[in-house]
């Protein structure tokens, strides 16, 4: 394993500046380089954009899995690239329990008819329901998932990168600013020359230092030259010779012009370190910039797959719907079929308010309804139209004449309905032309 222990130390000492100059900027004791309104707006975007795509994510599972332990099984599942095995709906366990009381409570008998039905019934439903979760979890789960998992990943590893580079450029502003301030202060300070006679107590220099004059590489005595006295170390005397403040003033301007020129070449370095950050900031804010737009497409995207969402469950609410019908017609054939107590007949269609009635979504019509083999039948031929109380009604679905006393009905036709006394009030009497017959009310769009 090749452990560099200068980059990990390096990468650390990089770690903690930037955090110390995040906390600083935080507390409003460093400059901020602000971004623009309209990147700061995509930025607030694309934050919502990944909150709310969780949130619908996660609620839709629950809609299509309500049971938090099947959930769990299947992401574990995914998380391990095995494939999710094969699980019974509800309406399938249904089904089989039911199927299962019908074979040992006897087949033949209504009871037992009827769980037979009813469980072949809940069999389709729970079919229904599985297509349902399959076109939903591809059509819709899937698109959502990769968002998160892809294009969100890249967009937040960016901003990452954008906000060090924005870290780093402040930091070279700090750093141009501290050399330029350093570097006047140098030149004000250079414009009178120091007098060292004021600041030496003592009017002597070393000779072995007043003898190089203006040479910067000269050195002090050695310590073969120092000789020991009871309170220390001194020199001897023909080391010592009176100051000169020539010597002293231009020794003080040859440090003076070395310091103005040490400064320069600082201010220079950080000119140029705060260019190269700009740079890399200008490129990776770009680079940023065209991600986040790219949030847009993503809403196109996601607008597409709530479009299908919204078919399959269309398509699925309504086969349950079909389902349920025929189930419904099924057992009112049934001899000795419990038939719950009729509610009483509506009033005439006459009285009813001259608005459009519009049936949003099909209700189940009542048994009653349906009349089981034994009753008197309505006589269709003898049925004469009121005098009054005759509407036009529009078809909303299709449907299939359960037997001849009914009306089949297409899609979008307009047909003539009306009651007579005694109907179940979820039937109407319906008119094409010579043909007549019973229709359902929840398949109808009754017209002023």
């Amino acid at each position: 394993m090749d452990f560099n222990m200068k980059k990990l130390a390096s990468d650390a000492g990089i770690f903690f500046t930037r955090a110390v100059q995040f906390t600083e900027e935080k507390f409003g004791q460093a400059e901020k380089t602000e971004l623009d309104a309209h990147f700061e707006n995509l930025l607030a975007r694309a934050d919502s954009t990944k909150n709310w795509t969780e949130k619908i994510l996660r609620q839709t599972e629950v809609l299509l899995q309500p049971n938090p332990s099947a959930r769990v099984e299947e992401f574990l599942y995914e998380k391990l690239d095995r494939k999710v095995p094969s699980r019974v709906t509800n309406g399938e366990l249904l089904a089989q329990y039911m199927a299962e009381a019908a074979s040992e409570l006897g087949p033949t008998t209504p009871y037992g008819k009827t769980l037979i039905k009813v469980a072949e019934a809940e069999k389709r439903l729970g079919a229904a329901e599985r297509d349902f979760i399959h076109t939903a979890s591809i059509n819709f789960l899937t698109p959502l998932r990769n968002f998160l998992e892809g294009d969100w990943k890249t967009i937040s590893k960016e901003r990452r990168v954008l906000q060090n580079r924005r870290l780093d450029l402040d930091a070279s502003k700090a750093r141009l600013k501290k050399a330029k301030a350093a570097e006047a202060k140098a030149t004000c300070e250079g414009d009178t020359v120091p007098d060292f006679q004021e600041t030496r107590p003592r009017n002597y220099i070393l000779s072995a230092s007043a003898s190089a004059t203006l040479d910067d590489t000269s050195c002090p005595p050695s310590w073969s030259e120092w000789e020991k006295y009871p309170g220390g170390w001194r020199l001897p005397c023909f080391f010592l010779l009176p100051l000169n403040p020539s010597v002293t003033q231009a020794r003080g301007c040859l440090s003076l012009l070395k310091n103005r020129k040490l400064w320069n070449d600082e201010v220079d370095k950080a000119e140029q370190e705060l260019r190269v950050a700009q740079t890399e900031f200008d490129r990776q804010a770009e680079v940023t910039r065209l991600l986040l737009e790219g949030i847009s497409s993503t809403h196109v995207n996601h607008l597409r797959c709530l479009h299908e969402f919204v078919e399959s469950q269309t398509t699925y609410y309504a086969q349950c719907y079909r389902h349920m019908l025929d189930l419904q017609k099924q057992l009112g054939r049934f001899p000795g079929t419990f038939i719950g107590t009729t509610e009483p007949a509506s009033p005439p269609l006459s009285s009813t308010s001259p608005t459009t009635t519009a049936a949003t979504m099909p209700v189940m019509p009542s048994v009653a309804g349906l009349a089981p083999p034994g009753e008197a039948a309505l006589c269709l031929e003898e049925v004469a139209p009121p005098a009054s109380g005759t509407r036009k009604a529009r078809v909303l679905y299709d449907y299939e004449a359960a037997d001849s006393s009914e009306l089949a009905l297409l899609a979008d036709e307009l047909i003539t309905v009306y009651s007579l006394p005694g109907m179940d009030p979820d039937w109407l009497i319906g008119e094409r032309g010579n043909k007549k017959g019973k229709v359902p009310v929840t398949y109808l769009e009754l017209l002023s």
